[in-house]
């Protein structure tokens, strides 16, 4: 079995033999002779270190430095720290334990004294660690056995009416996501994550009536005559009912979701809803959603009375109207995740369910009143550091900040790996990867411009040339120095960020890149497409024009059998063979998903051009085959009106599918009675 490890930081090499003496059989000893050292050494072994024994005065970093950084960086929530020194005074002893050592010991030190204390804190730390797991374990058993319960009774009700119990759980996980939309959209609703959580698990008990629903005419697999479509209508207030009249916890926010959701699952936003009839925002936003959530899965699911439609075919008949009227906004967070929500329900296995389970827990965790007020405290400043990481390295600027006391300069992630640097510098001005970066002239020079400042004017520019690994660039120091409340100010540090100055200058055209193409096939995003269609169209409305909409066949197989890094790269070579197969004039765009858009123009016959398009593109991706069904429409035969050439090609793209896929198709008059015959979910399924 491996010995845990103590970190021993002290500049005398006879403390630390002494010490390693001590504890050296029982545990492997790592050693430091400053807090520079001690530093490095927690970056290296990080949690392995289970133990740091610290003195105070030390050259280049003393152990107050040493502990600031541990403060900083959290190590000191993980791993304990016991300060020996000799220096006794109080101020000294509190500073320590301010700064979260566990214990003191005074030098000259007795052995056994050190070597109990060394154990008990370890021990301590120990137990600690496993008292936090026995309490989220509680948790989560908790958090587990309730929606297991919930879980069962409605795949009763669910397996009663002939379906299976993947309903329950897709409303839930359809519910959760569209929720989490919603939230990031709009503030119209007042929702809190505890909420979401209540709401999606709620969901679940949404049919809750049909258990008394006879069952000839819950599992009819016939059109439901009127009288037993009124039959079935009272299962919503039958299960509002159950729930009112539970003996207990009515007062419950649970039990207070899952009524609304019972009762008004079925309401419409126009007004034509049952059992009340209720409109707009009068209709709670949890059972507006979860009516979405049960329509969407109603389409895509076979039932003893009709086939299962496609994702696409389900989505498009919601956005319609062809399954009753939807809040505009909830229709808006559906498109937002169309793309994602046969992901989401293909993976909706243990593990996803465990993850949604585990920050429950979290949320739970966080109401205990057992969590101190600086706990709290250190909670949120954790969530804003993992938001700067983040943002700093989205924006792929090289950020840092630097501290006086002790002299440390703290780069990003993405900034240190830029310079070739570590993430802490301490004493940059003696650092030579620091000097070789900017030079001991160029970091003064940067200091004395900092010191210069003043607490009213405390942000400076400063140009340099910056020796990279590759090769020596111009950048822009833009920082902002920082100075304490005392009286007089003192300089503490600074903060900022240094600017590549050409990066600066191609930054707008990037930007404007981003704006007008897809960001993963380099194709034109469909509004710039739209827009530049149009544009065309008006200018040249004589010109023998084609509008071709492109799905990829079987998509979604590529993703579940190779992984969506996979997928991806499919998407990027159907977009490349598009682009080699137009003309420079053409436009080529993506619509969304797996759906691509042609512009064409022809001097001749546009059929021969379809067609050397739809050979060219078919084939194979590594072992993937690639299969497209192409919709098309003639402008020379519907006018020059985007909207109504792109509907057109959308409607023979849609004959493609249903008519077998792997092929293309114009579109003619014939498509329109065709399309007719899709069997919306009319009253006597929605009803369901």
């Amino acid at each position: 079995m491996d010995k845990q490890k103590i970190l021993i930081v002290d500049d005398s090499e006879m403390n630390r033999s002494i010490l390693a003496d001590m504890l050296g059989d029982e545990y492997e000893i790592i050693e430091a002779e400053n807090g520079s050292e001690g530093v490095a050494a927690l970056q290296k072994y990080g949690s392995e270190v289970s133990l740091v024994l610290l003195d105070i005065v030390m050259p280049e970093m003393d152990g107050f430095g040493m502990l600031t950084v541990m403060n900083r960086y959290r190590w000191i929530d993980e791993i304990p720290v016991i300060m020996i020194s000799a220096e006794r005074g109080s101020s000294h002893v509190e500073r320590a334990f301010e700064l979260g050592i566990t214990d003191f010991i005074s030098r000259p030190f007795d052995a056994l004294i050190v070597h109990h204390r060394v154990v008990n804190t370890i021990l301590l730390y120990a137990k600690q660690k496993k008292l936090e797991g026995l309490v989220a374990d509680q948790i989560y058993e908790k958090e587990h056995r309730s929606t297991l319960m919930i879980d069962i009774l409605s795949s009763i009700v669910e397996f009663r009416n002939g379906e299976s119990g993947l309903h329950v759980r897709h409303v839930h996980t359809l519910t959760e996501i569209l929720l989490n939309v919603l939230v990031h959209k709009t503030d119209r609703y007042d929702l809190s994550q505890t909420d979401i959580s209540i709401i999606s698990t709620a969901s679940a008990l949404h049919d809750i009536g049909k258990i008394a629903i006879a069952e000839e005419v819950l599992n009819k697999p016939g059109k439901l005559t009127d009288e037993e479509f009124a039959i079935m209508k009272t299962h919503s207030m039958v299960g509002a009912n159950m729930l009112a009249g539970l003996p207990i916890h009515q007062e419950e926010p649970l039990v207070k979701a899952a009524y609304e959701i019972a009762r008004w699952h079925h309401e419409r936003y126009d007004g034509r809803g049952y059992p009340d009839g209720l409109k707009g925002d009068d209709i709670p936003i949890s059972a507006q959603i979860v009516a979405l959530a049960d329509v969407y899965d109603a389409l895509t699911s076979e039932r003893v009375y009709k086939k299962a439609f496609p994702h696409e075919v389900a989505v498009e008949m919601i956005l319609e109207g062809k399954c009753g009227v939807f809040n505009p906004l909830v229709l808006d967070c559906l498109r937002e995740c169309a793309d994602n929500i046969p992901t989401e329900l293909g993976d909706d296995n243990a593990m996803r369910r465990n993850q949604r389970e585990m920050r429950n827990i979290a949320r739970e965790m966080h109401k205990h009143e057992e969590l101190s007020a600086s706990e709290r405290t250190l909670q949120l400043l954790e969530h804003e550091r993992m938001k700067y990481s983040f943002f700093a390295a989205m924006t792929e600027e090289v950020q840092f900040e630097y501290t006086t006391q002790p002299p440390m300069v703290t780069l990003t992630a993405w900034g240190a790996e830029k310079l070739g640097l570590d993430e802490i510098i301490m004493d940059p001005e003696q650092d030579q990867k620091a000097i070789s970066l900017l030079g001991q002239d160029g970091w003064r020079e940067l200091s004395d411009i900092l010191h210069a400042t003043n607490p009213a004017n405390p942000v400076v520019k400063y140009d340099c040339m910056l020796h990279f690994k590759e090769e020596p660039r111009w950048m822009r120091i833009v920082a902002r120095a920082i100075w304490s409340s005392d009286e007089p100010p003192r300089y503490t540090g600074a903060i900022g960020k240094a600017i590549d100055i050409h990066d600066s200058r191609t930054r707008m055209n990037d930007l404007e890149h981003q704006a007008t193409h897809d960001a993963l096939t380099g194709l034109l995003n469909h509004s710039t497409a739209r827009k530049r269609i149009v544009e065309r169209l008006q200018e040249r409305p004589d010109g023998r024009y084609a509008l071709i909409i492109v799905d990829l066949d079987h998509f979604k197989r590529a993703n579940d059998n190779y992984g969506h890094m996979f997928g991806d790269q499919v998407l990027i070579h159907l977009a490349g063979s598009l682009r080699q197969n137009i003309r420079g004039g053409d436009i080529a765009a993506r619509v969304g998903g797996d759906e691509m858009l042609l512009f064409i123009e022809c001097k001749l016959e546009i059929e021969p051009a379809v067609e050397r398009i739809f050979t060219a593109i078919t084939g194979q991706y590594e072992d993937f085959p690639i299969s497209v069904s192409m919709g098309v429409a003639k402008a020379e035969e519907l006018g020059t009106d985007y909207d109504r050439l792109f509907q057109a090609a959308d409607k023979a793209l849609y004959t493609v599918k249903r008519s077998g896929r792997g092929h293309y198709r114009f579109y003619d008059d014939s498509m329109e009675e065709t399309l007719s015959v899709i069997s919306p979910i009319d009253g006597d399924t929605e009803g369901r």
